[in-house]
């Protein structure tokens, strides 16, 4: 048994002998390197029970020398843990109960269970989505408690890089092409972040350790289109129309542009919710919950002739699928064709919503004009559009609508 200070240079020195060797330090009691016949160069702490006279020592294993454990780091985590020991608390007990806490991927399948009811479906799913790609796999083996920051740093990490990059068969004939990235990423960490915080509420944890923990910062992905452009989509859809493309698609891009609603909540569009003799849409579950949407000439005209083209009714939802009971479901498919008729393969669907705003502001809509148009779901947002009457936010809606339609007839 040897003693000396514990440096990178005297652990580099030691070679392995025929049974356990133990060196320990001589600057803090208890901090030892074991070094095994294997030549295994493992850094300890040993202590006794200042409560129990004549206790046998205990031991912890620190870890293997070398990165993250340097002599230096693992001195001073056995300072960490003595210190633990002279407050009372023994780490041999703490470990044996890590070793029935509960895993992440156990709070996982609990947060799912109880900590998403304020949640949408929809949302759900998403969350279930990244929980089972990525959260799952990289994290899901760990004890909650043992979860740390640099954890959580090296999860981003590995997202970011595609480590859970793959193709997943969902079904029959579906696939998930699950890609990464930092967008996944970041996402994925503030789910992350969600179910810790639920942790710490249900007493799991004390403190969150996503906490502070810097993400990367998201593109802006909006993109305003100009009213040109918008003629040039509205005569590709014309087009289109004659070429006996779906309509139903054809319709739900037009309304999209007419009322800066978001996809799901056309696409998704009940026969209830629309009215027409006072020109609103009134959405009974709508991302931010219910919400009003007063409608232009223009979508009224395109919503009033899919109503008296669909007699006799056959399905609640204004856009049904083709086969099924659900809502109509190949607007994407529609919308890469005309992407790939403008040349512009990134135009996403929700950019018409953007563009609503932009035309919006351009014609002299205010912000809290905007901001009850396009149903913010901001607090404080919400409160400062709770004086605006129904008059201007019609007019606003009129605005963008006469000025679409109009190059739209052109």
């Amino acid at each position: 048994m040897a003693i000396g200070k514990i440096t990178k240079q005297l652990v580099d020195s030691i070679s392995a002998g025929e049974r356990d060797q133990f060196i320990w330090d001589s600057i803090v009691k208890g901090f030892g390197l074991k070094v095994t016949p294997s030549g295994s160069k493992v850094f300890i702490v040993q202590y006794r029970d200042p409560a129990l006279r004549g206790s046998r020592p205990s031991r912890v294993t620190i870890g293997k020398f070398g990165s993250p454990w340097t002599a230096d780091n693992a001195r001073m985590e056995a300072k960490r843990i003595l210190g633990m020991v002279a407050t009372g608390n023994d780490p041999t007990k703490i470990k044996a109960s890590n070793k029935t806490a509960l895993t992440v991927a156990e709070l996982c399948d609990v947060y799912l269970k109880r900590g998403v009811s304020m949640k949408k479906e929809s949302t759900i799913a998403t969350d279930r989505g990244r929980i089972e790609r990525h959260i799952k796999p990289l994290l899901g083996r760990f004890k909650v408690s043992q979860v740390t920051k640099q954890e959580v740093r090296k999860f981003i990490s590995d997202v970011a890089a595609g480590k859970t990059a793959r193709d997943v068969k969902t079904g029959l004939r579906g696939r998930a092409i699950v890609t990464g990235g930092r967008g996944t990423a970041t996402r994925t960490a503030g789910l992350l972040s969600g179910i810790f915080a639920f942790a710490v509420e249900a007493g799991y944890l004390e403190t969150n350790p996503v906490h502070g923990v810097p993400k990367f910062k998201g593109k802006k992905n909006e993109r305003f289109l100009t009213l040109p452009e918008i003629q040039t989509i509205g005569g590709i859809l014309t087009e289109m129309e004659g070429e006996g493309v779906n309509q139903k698609a054809l319709s739900i891009i037009r309304l999209l542009a007419l009322t800066g609603a978001r996809r799901g909540e056309i696409v998704n569009l009940k026969r209830s919710e629309v009215d027409v003799d006072s020109r609103t849409l009134r959405f009974d579950d709508s991302k931010t919950g219910q919400k009003n949407i007063p409608l232009n000439r223009a979508a009224i005209e395109i919503l009033s002739r899919i109503i008296a083209e669909d007699q006799p009714k056959r399905s609640a939802y204004l856009f049904p699928a083709e086969t099924g009971d659900g809502p109509y479901n190949g607007v994407p498919k529609v919308w890469r064709a005309v992407r790939d008729r403008i040349g512009d393969p990134t135009l996403r669907l929700h950019d018409l919503r953007h563009s609503f705003a932009s035309l919006a502001v351009s014609q002299g809509a205010s912000l809290p004009m905007i901001g009850a148009l396009l149903g913010h779901a901001n607090s404080a947002t919400t409160q400062r559009y709770a004086h605006l009457s129904d008059d201007p936010v019609r007019g606003a809606t009129e605005m963008v609508g006469d000025a679409i339609s109009a190059v739209w007839r052109e």
